[in-house]
């Protein structure tokens, strides 16, 4: 091995120098009279950074060196800086921050600033880049031995002692100490108050934990704990029995009875517009049907379920929901009275006698005792003349009608809804359009719309034909409507083959033959396409119209020549 040689000026290290011997820089004991083949000099690598310091003893060795041109004794303090008798430091350089010139590491004399001078290190002659700044940066301080390295080399006189190994207690107690477990984070506002900053639970006069210890927090939160578990368990099952109810709800079987019911019968009323749900629902009330689901599923499997109308049904309890679809759909079990567009009142009595197992005339006669009770607007009965002020207030459709009921509650459900759907219109100012007294001619003039019509196409000219025979100007027929339906009214038939000596010779209010303008009222119930025909009509000239078939063909003139050609039609359609 090439032997590196020392810089001028330099002296060797006395063998007897304490820096020399066992706790010198080499960490190697030396004997005196062996001379190293370094020249009794410290060889420092950075590889053997950790082993020079590590087998330096806690307090610092001194010795002797060149200082301030005099030898002084020198040692390292229990920081590790090395100081002299005199009580001076060693000068230190911040390579970095200071702006001083590099300290370089000089092997064999400390030089006047305290570091150990000594002959730089010959240039490796294959390195072109020898002695000379580095690329990058420029010149560069050589901070390798000096506190600026990185890793810092650590001082003399310092020891590195061992890092404890972990405990396991430590462990179990950092496990314990959690702060789920301690409620740390309960008492952060109490800790910060402590003035002192202090943390976690006192200690009593004998030294053990308080009473708001670790103990009692353990305590407290094994107890939260509890109630965490106890609220999240409590959830769990309250979603749990929902679940399983709107699972049973949606798809599971809903209850039901078997079989057509038994012996006891029970009627039933389904509102207008009442869906599968309400129909349902007011036969589990009845005690008809177990449940709305199984009745709602069952009328969902019949291809006529829907079919289910308004009214009122005779059934009997505890039927399945299958048998009482089937039920309700059979003509039999529906106690209703139905109303149909143009029906007279006679008519409608007959039927509730019929339905409430009533006497002949028992409706009829509570019509006209009890027809101011039933509500009826304030338009009706406006005419002393009139034959039954109920007519034209029966509004067409379906109505319950079982026995046990009282027809003047019927008849007043009737009335009720004749005036609802006649509100829905503007009568007293479609009078005045039309130069008609009242509402309630406007309801007449329907109910001959519905009389003398047969098509929905024949409505409208109809009404066109009545409002244009109306008028003052009218030389055609002066002001005579001239109908069938009015006479027959007046006598209670259907009759279209009447006499002209039989007409010409009744004078009654409602002979429209006979008598000018409008009968006294309706001549029946009008629904709402005839209604809405006479507030809409033609505007073509129509005056006449004939019935040439006798039943559904009408034909509309403008003339009477062209009337008098559709008469002779008829009488040849009907053999006259």
């Amino acid at each position: 091995m090439t032997e590196y040689g020392r810089g001028p000026g330099s002296e060797p290290w006395h063998p007897e120098d304490p820096l020399y011997g066992d706790g010198g820089w080499g960490g190697q004991q030396a004997h005196a009279g062996q001379q190293s083949p370094y020249g009794g000099q410290p060889q420092h690598y950075p590889q053997q950074s950790q082993q020079q310091y590590g087998d330096w003893e806690q307090h610092p060795q001194g010795g002797y060196e060149q200082h301030q041109g005099q030898q002084q004794y020198a040692y390292y303090d229990e920081q590790g800086q090395l100081r002299y008798a005199d009580g001076h430091a060693q000068q230190q350089y911040d390579q970095q921050y200071a702006g001083h010139a590099p300290q370089q590491y000089h092997q064999g004399t400390w030089d006047a600033a305290g570091t150990h001078g000594e002959v730089p290190y010959a240039a490796d002659p294959g390195d072109p880049y020898g002695q000379q700044p580095v690329a990058y940066g420029g010149e560069q301080p050589d901070f390798y031995g000096t506190e600026d390295a990185y890793p810092p080399p650590e001082p003399p006189g310092r020891r590195r002692e061992p890092e404890p190994a972990p405990q396991q207690d430590a462990v179990a107690e950092e496990e314990e100490q959690h702060p789920f477990f301690t409620g740390a984070d309960d008492e952060d506002d109490e800790d910060d108050d402590d003035p002192k900053g202090r943390r976690g639970g006192g200690r009593g006069k004998d030294g053990k934990g308080s009473k708001g210890g670790k103990g009692a927090k353990k305590r407290r939160n094994g107890f939260a704990c509890l109630v965490v578990c106890l609220v999240f368990g409590g959830g769990a099952a309250t979603v749990g029995y929902f679940g399983w109810h709107f699972v049973q709800n949606r798809f599971g079987a809903s209850p039901d009875y078997a079989g057509s019911g038994n012996s006891e019968t029970v009627t039933v009323q389904i509102p207008k517009g009442a869906g599968g749900y309400e129909i349902g629902r007011r036969l589990k009330e009845a005690g008809v049907v177990k449940s709305v689901d199984a009745f709602v599923h069952a009328q969902s499997q019949n291809s006529k379920g829907d079919t289910i109308q308004a009214g009122a049904y005779t059934l009997k309890k505890e039927m399945s929901a299958a048998s009482c679809v089937l039920l309700m759909l059979d003509p039999k079990s529906q106690a209703n009275v139905v109303v149909t567009p143009g029906e007279r009142a006679a008519s409608v009595y007959v039927a509730l006698d019929k339905k409430l197992g009533l006497s002949a005339g028992s409706s009829k006669k509570i019509a006209r005792a009890e027809y101011k009770n039933l509500g009826l607007p304030s338009y009706a009965n406006t005419n002393s003349k009139i034959m039954d002020p109920l007519e034209g207030f029966l509004y067409p459709g379906t109505y319950p009608a079982a026995k046990g009921m009282k027809p003047d509650a019927i008849l007043k459900q009737m009335v009720a809804a004749a005036k609802e759907e006649y509100a829905n219109y503007d009568l007293v100012a479609e009078a005045k359009k039309f130069d008609l007294e009242n509402p309630l001619q406007v309801i007449t003039v329907a109910s001959l719309v519905q009389a003398e019509g047969k098509t929905h196409d024949d409505f409208r000219k109809m009404a066109e034909v009545i409002y244009n025979r109306l008028k003052p100007t009218n030389t055609e027929t002066n002001r005579l409507l001239q109908f069938d339906s009015t006479f027959n009214y007046l006598k209670g038939t259907s009759n279209i083959h009447i006499s002209l000596a039989e007409i010409n010779s009744n004078q009654n209010p409602y002979n429209t033959y006979t008598q000018k303008g409008l009968p006294p009222g309706p001549i029946g119930n009008p629904g709402e396409d005839a209604l809405k025909a006479a507030l809409n009509p033609t505007d073509e000239g129509w005056i006449y119209f004939v019935a040439t078939d006798g039943v559904n063909n009408t034909e509309f003139a403008k003339t009477n020549a062209e009337f008098e050609k559709l008469r002779e039609k008829f009488n040849a359609t009907s053999g006259h």
